[in-house]
């Protein structure tokens, strides 16, 4: 026979966790279904979460393991390949399994496509990083390199000039004349050098960035290259489940109302599966608060049918 749960929880990660930590706190039976691909992978440590600053993020999501399990939280490492709606839902796994639940919390998080620069991927998280908030203090004052994959990227370098008076705004494929007059002002009173060409690659020693290598051979020292990479959000679930998805300048995303219910009933979204730019501590507390309505939303909908009857 088919497993019946209260809510299944797709994606074992800040968001996913939280959110199963609130459900089997109050008592449902809950199932998370994690592929094990935390976005936050690469990173050595996170910050800007109190009390937790500069914890591994591997180490973050073991704890969060364990508290689930003390509520009787079921975690499997697989990965759903269907949902399919009903009087409740049908969650089939790649392993196999199908379960069903009343609720669901779909928590798959984004990917992030890197610039195709040779040695970024290789040293992604390390000394090639996408967030000041995220890594600025732990870099502070070494040369920056920013790499420009769109005229956008003028915000990111004008930001990091916030960490270091060092820092120079590589075009690599932008042109110069892509960029506003203001930018450029405002890229000058930041003292941000601008470099135009484009960038061949990296300089690595002794397992180390020391420069960004330009395609006419000339090489630039910088210990830290910020670049922007293209997110992926992970929507695929949702979109075949019918959600409405809304387009912004980093991808489309779920609409969905400030607990994270999405267009389709019963269906919740935390963490980044709804935004760019939610971070560990805003992922722990979207999955909160879509559990909590998620155990408000089961207690009216089984005493309004306790009162039918």
């Amino acid at each position: 026979m088919t497993e019946r749960y209260a809510a299944v929880v797709v994606g074992g990660g800040t968001a996913g966790l939280s959110a199963a930590l609130v459900l089997g706190r109050a008592r449902h039976r809950t199932l998370v279904v994690d592929a094990g691909e935390p976005r936050n992978a690469p990173a050595a440590h996170m910050q800007g979460y109190l009390s937790r600053d500069g914890m591994p993020p591997a180490e973050f999501l073991a704890v969060g393991r364990e508290e689930i399990a003390r509520y009787g939280v079921e975690l499997v490492r697989d990965r759903v390949v269907e949902v399919e709606r009903g009087e409740d839902f049908a969650v089939v796994l790649a392993g196999g399994r199908t379960v069903r639940a009343r609720r669901l919390v779909i928590a798959t998080g984004l990917k992030d496509e890197l610039p195709a620069v040779p040695g970024v991927a290789e040293r992604f998280g390390r000394d090639v990083l996408h967030c000041p908030f995220c890594h600025g203090w732990e870099v502070r004052d070494q040369p920056f390199g920013v790499l420009a994959s769109s005229p956008a990227s003028v915000h990111q370098a004008l930001i990091v000039s916030q960490w270091s008076k060092d820092v120079r705004f590589f075009l690599h494929t932008v042109a110069e004349e892509e960029l506003s007059d203001q930018d450029l002002r405002r890229l000058a009173a930041a003292g941000v050098d601008v470099v135009p060409g484009e960038v061949a690659g990296l300089v690595v020693e002794d397992d180390r960035l020391t420069g960004v290598r330009l395609a006419d051979r000339t090489t630039h020292a910088r210990s830290v290259l910020f670049v922007g990479p293209r997110p992926v959000p992970q929507t695929g679930l949702l979109e075949r489940l019918g959600a409405e998805l809304q387009e912004t300048p980093f991808g489309a995303y779920p609409v969905v109302d400030p607990t994270g219910l999405t267009t389709v009933p019963g269906v919740w979204a935390a963490g980044n599966a709804i935004g760019f730019a939610e971070q560990v501590v805003h992922a722990a507390s979207g999955g909160y608060r879509a559990a909590a309505a998620i155990v408000g939303d089961l207690l009216m909908t089984d005493l309004d049918a306790a009162v039918q009857e």
